[in-house]
């Protein structure tokens, strides 16, 4: 175990560090910054005007020019699974939330015991704390509604790929304001846009700083934008094709339109900043939780692969963070980072530090000194010369992002089929098949073993694995230490349990009833 046992001991002895006493981390109120963390859902690498002109994303690009464009930002290949660590700063694998996402059926969330990062800010004195959007954490017991998980207030739906007009999944209506189902109506993106810009406009009126965090449904499908914007989009030629071809070429323009109407809700929420007089000390921190999908091509080009695989176009997204207190603008780190760093760096920056709570490592890294050092954000790799020009703090956080392993995996169709991927040193190695339990499975006929040098071929394009079977040996194991985390009772494969369920009304949940479950299956409905 000694590849992942050096990564947990690295992280455990330089960043978790003891609790202070919760005075002495407070700073002025004045002083925390406000912190607005914007998910988007299944936006691909080649999907953002700043990667790609094709795709107009003006606030998105804004947000780039004026922070720090985080170039090597990795997430899980599908969206529960980076929402679990963002909330928790801890690859989601430790709590059995890696394998599949949560569909309506699953009785299955975060767990409880989990600290969130709207929990740690509670204790910093961020008494707003609000989430605007898409949870996909759990919804059948009470327990793992956003309102028990650090949250002061929740306005948005609990399950994946909700109809956009009708705000409905299984044709049941999933919208809610805190523990009550609403019967607000509109297009989704710009219902959550904005309610979470009213909600930053009337957060700002408090002396506290606050937490906002808006995770958009979009561009996940259904390909669903109001006709008008879609109009924009669609040209002659998409009208005159016909069949298949017709049906992609209207669903890529009805894409180009969801984003568009999703970046203009970011403008919305980024005005309501600016009016506040508070945008120089707000953190904006913006990516997407997966790579986009594979059913319409080059979403994420040059990269290869798509959401649901481990290839760098499933894990590696567009990201960058604006701070104009402490970030420069216009730079661009290179340094492999992602959604578990997020807690980290989000409470250093609010005064505070991350501890291990019940024996519980966190996997992720405060990157803040990193990116506040203009020289280390614009560098690609930390060198001898690059380090002298940090001070100590600096260097070791720069050090322990590039030399720490950095892992992937799904296995939503179940253990016959699992995607496994780590990086490390310049290195990525890619396994897909049967559970991953032995080494020699590394040299088996029913496992596609892939080696890519990607500090020289980032597109994967040359598997070198033949050539470098001591690589493939070492970063195998790290691979199988990784693995053997997954608790038995982790989320299971995404079909299992489907079959006769049927929704609860409005899909309510009470609050009162932590552990009653929501929903029930035809057989059970009929014997009762």
């Amino acid at each position: 175990m000694r590849g992942l046992v050096t990564f947990t001991l690295l992280i455990c002895t330089v960043v978790i560090l003891p609790i202070r006493n919760a005075a002495s981390v407070h700073a002025a109120d004045n002083d925390r910054p406000n912190v607005v963390v914007i998910l988007a859902d299944d936006l691909g690498w080649n999907s953002v005007g700043y990667h790609n002109k094709q795709f107009r994303t003006p606030h998105i690009d804004q947000l780039v020019r004026e922070g720090v464009e985080l170039d090597r930002f990795y997430v899980a290949p599908m969206c529960s699974p980076t929402r679990a660590g963002l909330m928790t700063g801890r690859y989601p694998i430790r709590f059995g939330a890696a394998r599949a996402v949560i569909p309506p059926y699953r009785d299955f969330g975060l767990p409880n015991n989990e600290l969130t990062l709207p929990e740690r800010l509670a204790e910093l004195g961020y008494s707003r704390r609000g989430v605007f959007g898409k949870w996909h954490l759990g919804h059948r017991r009470s327990k793992w509604h956003p309102l028990n998980h650090g949250f002061t207030h929740f306005h948005g739906h609990f399950n994946g790929a909700i109809d956009y007009f009708e705000l409905t999944r299984d044709e049941v209506r999933d919208w809610h304001v805190d523990a009550e189902p609403s019967d607000e109506q509109g297009y989704s993106t710009h219902l959550i846009a904005a309610a979470a810009a009213q909600w930053i406009t009337d957060s700002a009126a408090s002396d506290a700083p606050y937490f906002c965090y808006v995770p958009f449904n979009a561009p996940h499908s259904p390909f669903q934008a109001p006709e008008e914007t879609v109009a924009r989009f669609t040209n002659d030629k998409t009208k005159n094709e016909q069949g298949r071809k017709r049906v992609k070429a209207k669903n890529r323009a009805t894409l180009h339109a969801m984003i568009w109407e999703m970046d203009q809700g970011i403008g919305q929420i980024l005005q309501s900043i600016a009016d506040s007089g508070e945008a120089d000390n707000t953190i904006v921190w913006f990516f997407s939780d997966n790579g986009g999908i594979g059913s319409l091509p080059r979403l994420n080009s040059p990269l290869r692969g798509s959401k649901l695989s481990v290839y760098e176009g499933g894990i590696r997204v567009p990201a960058c963070v604006r701070w104009p207190n402490r970030l420069p603008a216009g730079t661009k780190n290179q340094r492999i980072c992602g959604y578990i760093d997020v807690l980290p760096t989000i409470v250093e920056a609010a005064g505070g530090v991350v501890a291990v709570e019940n024996d519980r490592p966190i996997d992720g890294i405060s990157l803040l000194s990193g990116l506040a050092s203009e020289t280390s954000a614009t560098s690609g790799s930390t060198t001898d010369a690059a380090a002298t020009s940090l001070d100590s703090d600096q260097a070791a956080s720069s050090a322990r992002s590039n030399q720490r392993p950095w892992f992937s995996y799904h296995g939503q169709s179940g253990i016959d089929n699992e995607h496994l991927a780590v990086l490390h040193n310049g290195w990525k190695l890619k396994v897909n098949g049967p559970r991953l339990m032995s080494k020699k499975q590394l040299t088996d006929a029913n496992h596609r073993i892939e080696l890519f040098h990607l500090s020289v071929d980032p597109n994967e394009t040359t598997n070198l694995a033949d050539k470098h079977p001591s690589r493939v040996n070492q970063l195998g194991q790290m691979l199988l230490d990784y693995r053997k985390l997954q608790p038995h009772d982790a989320v299971p494969p995404y079909s299992v349990g489907r079959d006769g369920f049927i929704p609860p009304p409005q899909w309510r949940v009470d609050l009162d009833e932590p552990d009653a479950l929501i929903g029930t299956y035809a057989d059970e409905a009929n014997q009762e």
